[in-house]
């Protein structure tokens, strides 16, 4: 079979100045992209602005051979984000994929956590990759085709303490992906979740070493890549990866209990002393849209 490609494609790759953003662009250059390589340049904690991140790995790109341009605009704001497309279509032509990584990490128990620490977060993730998405899916429709990567992870997937900012916004980012995968379908426009775990400043100092020389961003990268390809026809699903390893994430169902009670409004008691069935995950199914939810309730 022939190699995966994106000669004359243009990726956008928001949070591009390190870590995994770097990598996903490296990759994308080396199989022939166009990459515009965004990058604010601020800390951790979306603090600061710098241009150095992006412009470091333009020139990486561009040293090996391949083409990119940086662009040093927040995601935050929906006129950065036209701007940011825009630098695409000046400089490329066209646009062809976006994937939204741009995160900042404001941890704290949720007891300490200020209004300001959950708004940063939600902005960033969740406002930063609407506008983003937003500012390209105009494009993608009238060329009927476009690829959407979205960026999660365990703690939105499972939650995790002092996360709850982070934890919200990474799980709303898989309802945002999973309902542009409908919306997305008459147009050839593809979209789905990643929840990786890697090496980066955000994860440098919660790992062991031993555990981080597994993770290196490199084993994130080759999903990503083909999630954005031509090739890919997958749209709206959840896929954990890193160390090597992708696993596909479906929300499942037990077989659940229905209330004896004609008029289906079940007494307190009656939860209580069923509470056994409720909880039983001896018999799983799969719930693959919200009409299949529905169904469940009313067959």
């Amino acid at each position: 079979m022939s190699d995966v490609r994106f000669d004359g494609k243009t990726v956008i790759v928001t949070g591009a100045g390190g870590a995994l953003g770097r990598t996903y662009s490296l990759m994308f250059a080396s199989r022939g992209a166009n990459v515009v390589v965004n990058d604010l340049g601020g800390s951790t904690q979306g603090e600061g602005a710098s241009k150095s991140a992006a412009d470091k790995v333009v020139e990486e790109i561009q040293t090996a051979g391949g083409t990119a341009v940086a662009s040093y605009d927040s995601v935050t704001e929906m006129d950065n984000a036209q701007k940011i497309v825009q630098t695409a279509l000046d400089t490329f032509g066209g646009v062809h994929a976006l994937v939204n990584n741009a995160g900042i990490l404001r941890d704290k128990s949720f007891a300490k956590m200020s209004e300001q620490d959950w708004d940063m977060v939600h902005k960033v993730h969740l406002r930063g990759a609407f506008c983003m998405t937003k500012a390209v899916w105009e494009h993608f429709r009238e060329q009927s085709y476009g690829r959407v990567v979205n960026t999660s992870s365990a703690a939105g997937l499972y939650g995790n303490f002092g996360q709850a900012n982070y934890s919200a916004a990474k799980m709303g980012l898989v309802g945002f992906g999973q309902t542009l995968a409908l919306e997305g379908v008459k147009y050839d426009i593809k979209s789905n979740i990643v929840a990786p775990i890697a090496r980066s400043r955000m994860t440098e100092e919660l790992l062991p070493p031993e555990v981080l020389k597994m993770i290196e961003p490199e084993t994130v990268a080759p999903l990503v890549g083909y999630l954005c390809s031509e090739e890919c026809q997958e749209s709206g699903q959840v896929f954990e990866v890193g160390a090597g390893r992708v696993f596909h994430v479906k929300l499942h169902r037990g077989a659940g209990f229905k209330s004896g009670a004609e008029n289906g409004v079940a007494s307190l008691e009656e939860i209580r002393d069923n509470w056994s069935k409720i909880m039983d995950l001896s018999e799983l199914t799969a719930v693959n849209s919200l009409q299949e939810s529905t169904m469940g309730f009313i067959q």
